[in-house]
């Protein structure tokens, strides 16, 4: 057996990261930060809802990070679901986006932290450190926006506000795929819904967003994907 260097945990009592991203670059990238630290180790890899809850059920992880986009399925609907099964798993959401409404509902939903893909390295050691300690992680920024979101959403009652806060998380979920350009069936496979009921998503979007046509709720949903970041940082 290899002598372990001063200071370096045994391999027993690492604590086992499983990574859930549709990107295996991501995942490359993310396994050997994590494998490079003395206290964590990457267990496993997803790149599906399916393939995540499989994981989850052999590998036994003490630590999840989740991406929001994933090859089938959603970092929403998976963050809801395991955190049903399993309340004690930390869940550590990682996106492309600081997206305040994502952000908030993934929280209530039961995850236990959001960080951005853009964070350095060691902002995300952090973030795995500190959920896995039971703790809650946000960046500075997206808490206080998040904050900020709160009080004027409690000022602008529910007649106000931002539209999008109207959305169920279906809804929400559809959108995103739409700006992501995908159709109806693309969408209703991506969810594990029929085709039907994605039409039918589509119609609640374009009556709660005031949108006229499907050209419109298309232009309104690549706006939003595009640009949904930049509320945060103003």
């Amino acid at each position: 057996m290899a002598a372990r260097h001063p200071g370096e945990s045994p391999r027993s009592e690492r604590r086992k990261v499983l990574i859930v991203d549709d990107h295996p670059i991501v995942r490359q990238g993310l396994r050997l930060m994590i494998d490079a630290e003395p206290d964590l180790e990457v267990c496993g890899e997803a790149q599906s809802e399916r393939e995540a809850r499989t994981a989850i059920r052999e590998l036994s992880p003490d630590v999840v990070i989740v991406d929001i986009s994933l090859a089938q399925g959603d970092g929403l609907d998976l963050v809801r679901d395991v955190h049903a099964h399993h309340p004690h798993l930390p869940m550590l959401v990682l996106s492309m986006h600081d997206e305040l409404i994502y952000a908030e509902r993934l929280l209530a939903a039961g995850a236990s932290g959001y960080i951005m893909k853009q964070a350095a390295a060691d902002q995300l050691l952090v973030a795995l450190r500190r959920v896995l300690a039971g703790g809650t992680y946000l960046s500075d920024s997206l808490a206080q926006s998040l904050g900020r979101l709160r009080a004027g959403s409690s000022a602008a009652g529910s007649a106000g506000g931002d539209p999008l806060e109207r959305l169920s998380n279906r809804e929400l979920q559809v959108l995103n795929l739409i700006g992501r350009g995908q159709s109806s069936r693309e969408a209703a496979e991506a969810l594990g819904l029929s085709v039907k009921t994605v039409e039918t998503h589509r119609q609640s979007l374009k009556r709660k967003l005031n949108l006229a046509t499907n050209a419109q709720l298309l232009q309104y949903a690549i706006n939003w994907y595009a640009n949904r970041d930049k509320s945060a940082s103003m």
